[in-house]
């Protein structure tokens, strides 16, 4: 998962000041590594390192980035790598000079890596797919054969790359001289969304993965790009949209609303926070038929993403509702953590109890999700050394059993908690007295009363139905291979301090 972003200003040069504020508030999406592509008079102006977006920009750099144009991105590495070479942008000199931004997974990376090399004659420099989508792009631009290109010649590309890749891809690309653009794959899975702002200097045109980057800096929802779309903005900026793909089809990625998009966010004209409270309600609702005996003393959200959920479930539970976890916002996320022994380590670090909250209760702790439950376990058992006399534990998510492979670099299957074992048995895992899970329809009902109008959503880490349609075990077992913690501890241990950077220093 990542977060990008793209701005095309009529009249300012001081692009890479808005791209810098947006990348901030995508930092969510990725704590890896970020970086800003901007253009100034035909040529390419790049910052790009491994780090969060404040510790990768200095003022030097900002007062480098010059242009009315450009793009960023936060990186979160699907595979478990975190190579500074992979760090985005990505760019091609030939044709035209393109700089690209990509958030998702490709799921056919090495047959389009084979088809490059052998038929399109280009070079591929890291392992990452999102430097072969570029290519695959620039590809199918070079062969328009012309000197200077318009819009029809960016979309007649972008059926290419539809007819060609498949996965998850929400993009945004620049080119000198001619503008921004940016696509979004058939099924729509990663979002990317559309605004401006107006002011008496001219105006700005954004894309961006969340329209909380957008509101936050001013700027005017205008859509939402549909699956398969793709948009163009000009030099003077004019806005043109077509649609690319023979057979688009709305399947957005659920676990977005669930976990990694910010509440305040409206991805697909669906409130995320909306969304998760209603998996509050409906949860609650559960808890109401399933659960009997015991009685819950106070509802405590392991924060910050079940917040929502869990302030709504102890809403219509009448029951009380604490914040009896208080977390150290200087610590990253512990989901992207590169490895089980990192990850543990940081939830140490992330989270203390307010022993007040918990001391001779019953506590019903509400999480988003669990995946490996090695934060559910310690949190459990964190609220025991603070008193609590029994911990019960609730997802607003159903259990998940299987990878994702559209862009979220989930556990191997093996290493879920819930592989092969039923609730009772995860509730032991995680050392809780009773464990409840959200019921898949109940979180894809939760989500589509934003938007009836979509119908299916991408749930396979929930179900193991992949909605691109080519996943089948070996390619299961190849995933598994790369993101093992076993792997990401190897690689995080033998991770080079370089940073990449193509500026002066």
């Amino acid at each position: 998962m990542c977060g990008i972003v793209g701005i095309l200003s009529t009249t300012k040069k001081d692009t890479a000041v808005y791209i810098y504020d947006a990348l901030t508030i995508l930092q969510h999406r990725g704590q890896d590594a970020a970086g800003i592509v901007t253009a100034h008079k035909g040529r390419f102006y790049m910052r790009k390192s491994n780090g969060l977006v404040k510790n990768t920009f200095r003022t030097k750099h900002m007062a480098f980035l010059l242009g009315d144009m450009g793009i960023g991105h936060v990186r979160y590495p699907t595979a478990g790598s975190s190579s500074g070479a992979e760090a985005q942008p990505f760019y091609v000199n030939s044709p035209y000079g393109i700089a690209f931004a990509h958030n998702g997974n490709l799921t056919n990376t090495k047959e389009l890596a084979k088809e490059l090399f052998e038929q399109d004659r280009r070079h591929i420099n890291t392992n990452s797919d999102s430097e072969i989508l570029l290519n695959i792009f620039a590809s199918e631009l070079d062969k328009q054969k012309k000197q200077h290109i318009n819009e029809q010649d960016i979309f007649a590309s972008v059926k290419k790359v539809h007819q060609r890749v498949r996965g998850a891809y929400a993009t945004i690309g620049i080119i000198p001289g001619f503008g921004i653009f940016g696509f979004r794959d058939p099924n729509g899975i990663r979002p990317l969304i559309l605004g401006k702002r107006t002011t008496k200097g001219g105006t700005k045109h954004m894309l961006a993965s969340e329209s909380v980057a957008l509101t936050a800096l001013g700027y005017e929802i205008t859509q939402d790009i549909k699956p398969g779309e793709a948009v163009v903005i000009d030099r003077e900026g004019n806005i043109m949209v077509q649609q690319c793909a023979q057979q688009p089809k709305y399947s957005p990625c659920i676990f977005e609303f669930v976990y990694f998009a910010r509440p305040d966010s409206v991805i697909d004209d669906i409130s995320v926070y909306k969304a998760r409270l209603r998996m509050g309600e409906r949860l609650a609702a559960k808890i109401h038929k399933e659960w009997d005996g015991e009685k819950i003393d106070v509802v405590i959200p392991i924060p910050d993403t079940s917040r929502v959920s869990a302030l709504q479930l102890a809403s219509e539970l009448k029951i009380k509702y604490s914040e009896g976890l208080i977390k150290n916002r200087y610590i990253a996320r512990t989901f992207i953590m590169p490895g089980q022994k990192l990850r543990k380590k940081s939830v140490r670090q992330k989270l203390s109890a307010i022993e007040l909250e918990f001391k001779g209760k019953n506590v019903l702790l509400v999480d988003d999700s669990i995946v490996r439950g090695t934060t559910s376990e310690q949190i459990v058992k964190m609220a025991r050394d603070a008193g609590a006399k029994k911990v019960f534990f609730a997802s607003a998510a159903p259990a998940v059993r299987h990878p994702n492979v559209y862009g979220i670099d989930m556990a191997s299957e093996k290493e879920f908690i819930a592989h092969n074992k039923t609730t009772e048995e995860i509730c032991q895992a995680i050392g809780a007295d009773r464990l409840i899970y959200q019921d898949l329809d109940d979180l894809i009902w939760c989500v589509q009363q934003g938007n009836k109008k979509i119908t299916q959503f991408d749930c396979s880490c929930f179900n193991g139905e992949y909605v691109t349609g080519d996943i089948n075990q070996k390619y299961l077992d190849n995933i598994e291979a790369i993101r093992a913690d076993t792997v990401k501890e190897k690689n995080h241990t033998n991770e080079s301090s370089e940073l990449i950077c193509n500026d002066v220093e």
